[in-house]
């Protein structure tokens, strides 16, 4: 194939301490700990973070309680109020955020930045909700009676989001959640804890400022697949919205409904587009590459499968090609990059091991080979493949996170 555009990086300091302090970080939280974080531009160990334990997750768990019960109470306008000014503060700090979210997840600066706008807009959106909580008045057929319907908080939330998209999914949650009087416990993805500093960071500057506001309001926990299970059996957890896999979706919703709890799980997709006679090929064929190499294609809503009318397959795969060919990989700091590194060798091992698979089964591979290897033996830069399958196979029908 012809080899895909590359843009150079220089293995550089990333600034981590100025976006962190700009934020609000201690760099002790940071700087200490047994869990190692790495950039996967080039896999440079950029943080040592503190590890939560059992315990520590029990008094955590102990004191979101005792929050809402001061929480629940506070009238959701002065709730939606605390959202109002966490959007602000996120709008002051969207750069350096964004930034920090491309260097320790590898997506590119723009989808950083716009994964913070994500963030802004669900705020505002909250803000709304917050003087939106109605009920309904109900006719009774008993003379002198009416029926009310109240909506009231749940309890405490358990978050645990994923490291693709590390800020917006626990936004999304945390602004829902605390303005319908909530209270909230958060479980980052361990390969992006900074990222979780730095939100939590932001939040309880804006909940310091709200003397309405109970102490642990929202509190984050960092640990490993334990800890996550622990929150997922836990009864006080009213609910527990987790982000991965369908195979982690699986392990959860039982668990969860067995104790009588709510899940709200979003998980892995299989997407394909439908290619018709019809189709608006100028569109098809910019959609399907950015669709494919967004985030270099680890989300759930990534396009895995192009299904085409037999007239068109044989062209547009040929001009996909073409467009695959000119995408420019390299640093995702880089305003001209398209697409970055997968976040680490566990991510690029399961593309290596979907092409096998698919080669075995008759499929023709265009693509899918590692770039820049010799300059950043550490990082995983994989131009983008397309796979020509003869018929239906099993490899098609499960999810490639890459």
């Amino acid at each position: 194939m012809q080899q895909a555009t590359k843009t150079g990086i220089n293995r550089m300091d990333y600034n981590i301490d100025n976006l962190m302090e700009k934020m609000g970080v201690n760099r002790s939280l940071y700087n200490q700990g047994s869990l190692e974080v790495f950039s996967p531009i080039d896999g440079k160990k950029i943080g040592l973070v503190q590890e939560h334990t059992k315990q520590d997750l029990e008094v955590i768990t102990k004191n979101s309680q005792e929050a809402f019960k001061t929480w629940r109470k506070t009238p959701a306008p002065q709730r939606g109020e605390l959202i109002r000014l966490f959007g602000e503060e996120l709008r002051n700090n969207k750069h350096e955020l964004g930034e920090l979210v491309t260097i320790e997840c590898g997506k590119i600066l723009s989808e950083g930045l716009g994964e913070v706008q994500e963030m802004i807009d669900i705020c505002d959106f909250a803000v709304g909700l917050s003087r939106q909580l109605y009920g309904l008045t109900i006719a009774s057929e008993r003379p002198g009676h009416k029926m009310e319907e109240n909506w009231h908080p749940m309890g405490t939330i358990g978050i645990i989001s994923a490291f693709n998209f590390p800020v917006a999914v626990w936004s999304w949650n945390t602004a829902l959640a605390l303005v319908c009087g909530n209270t909230c416990v958060w479980k980052p993805s361990e390969k992006t804890p900074l990222v979780s500093l730095a939100c939590q960071s932001l939040l309880q500057r804006v909940i310091d400022k709200c003397d309405f506001a109970p102490d642990n309001l929202s509190q984050l926990i960092i640990g490993d697949r334990e800890i996550g299970e622990i929150m997922v059996a836990d009864s006080r957890y009213s609910i527990i919205s987790a982000t991965g896999s369908t195979r982690m979706g699986q392990e959860v919703a039982p668990v969860v409904a067995k104790r009588f709890g709510r899940s709200i799980l979003e998980l892995g997709g299989n997407n394909a587009m439908i290619l018709t006679q019809s189709a608006d090929l100028s569109l098809a064929l910019p959609a399907t590459v950015f669709g494919a190499v967004g985030t270099a294609g680890q989300r759930c809503t990534s396009q895995r499968r192009l299904i085409a009318h037999t007239s068109l397959v044989s062209n547009f795969t040929e001009s996909l090609k073409t467009a695959y060919s000119s995408v420019r990989i390299g640093n995702p700091l880089d305003s001209n990059t398209l697409l970055g590194p997968l976040i680490d060798k566990q991510s690029y091992d399961a593309m290596m091991d979907s092409l096998d698979k698919a080669r075995k089964s008759g499929g023709k591979v265009f693509g899918g080979e590692r770039v820049l290897e010799s300059e950043y033996p550490d990082a995983y830069y994989v131009t983008p493949a397309i796979v020509e399958m003869p018929e239906q196979s099993d490899i098609m029908k499960h999810e490639t996170f890459a």
